[in-house]
């Protein structure tokens, strides 16, 4: 079943809810706070899809799999694994130029001569998730890419996101839809989202319900505390906290 829980603010919904779920329940709680993205932190590295990715590469070269990761060894050594140069000027605002010796692709050289299949690892970082999930189809990538691209990234709207694309530059609805979906593509029996429409636009809120559907067409029991009319009039029950309930 899907379940909202509406009301006024203050009226008590989230201290409801989590006060009546037993401590031993197993329970996915997505809440309203974002996520934190600094200029090194991208889909793959959050996921944790990356980990997998780089053991592959390493397997298929006979190598290790720290060149592979950009805040390693394999690391560019002009930006650090950034790809970008940052200039501070000091009263005026920086400047930021992509780094002329890897030209943007995070890497050596030497590490860039390792191919995957005829892609190199910059070359896989660059793809989106769903081009990703055709691509990889080694043991530990797949089930990840699987749950993120079917109940995950693209049913949030996020399908245009590439696997090293900065956290840093996604905006803080972005961020939340990466959250969301990540929680999403677990296997977990109760979910519950506290208010999961926030700085969400009207088509994503519509890709948001289905992904709702879809979870509870899977037998997953779905609890929303929202004010969106649209989620609360899909829902099977509907749990109105007072004043004026």
């Amino acid at each position: 079943m899907l379940t909202a829980v509406s009301g006024v603010a203050g009226s008590g919904k989230s201290f409801l809810i989590h006060g009546c779920m037993p401590l031993d329940a197993e329970v996915t709680i997505v809440d309203q706070r974002g996520i934190r993205g600094s200029r090194r932190s991208n889909p793959a590295t959050y996921t944790g899809i990356l980990e997998p990715i780089r053991k592959a590469f390493a397997r298929a070269n006979g190598v290790k799999p720290a060149l592979f990761s950009a805040n390693s060894e394999g690391a560019c050594p002009e930006c650090k694994g950034i790809g970008m140069i940052y200039t501070d000027l000091g009263f005026m605002a920086g400047v930021v130029s992509i780094c002329e010796r890897c030209e943007g692709r995070r890497f050596t050289d030497e590490v860039l001569t390792y191919e995957l299949r005829g892609k190199n690892i910059s070359d896989v970082l660059a793809m989106s998730v769903v081009e990703a999930r055709e691509f990889l189809t080694e043991r530990g990538v797949r089930p990840m890419l699987d749950g993120l691209a079917d109940v995950g990234l693209a049913d949030v709207g996020l399908g245009y996101l590439s696997l090293g694309q900065a956290l840093s530059t996604l905006s803080g609805g972005e961020r939340q839809r990466l959250k969301l979906a990540i929680e999403m593509a677990g296997d977990t029996e109760v979910y519950v989202l506290d208010e999961p429409t926030t700085g969400l636009h009207m088509n994503d809120v519509d890709n948001l319900i289905g992904v709702l559907d879809r979870l509870v067409e899977r037998g997953r029991t779905v609890i929303v505390i929202e004010h969106n009319l649209d989620v609360i009039a899909r829902a099977d029950w509907v749990i109105d906290l007072g004043p004026g309930a």
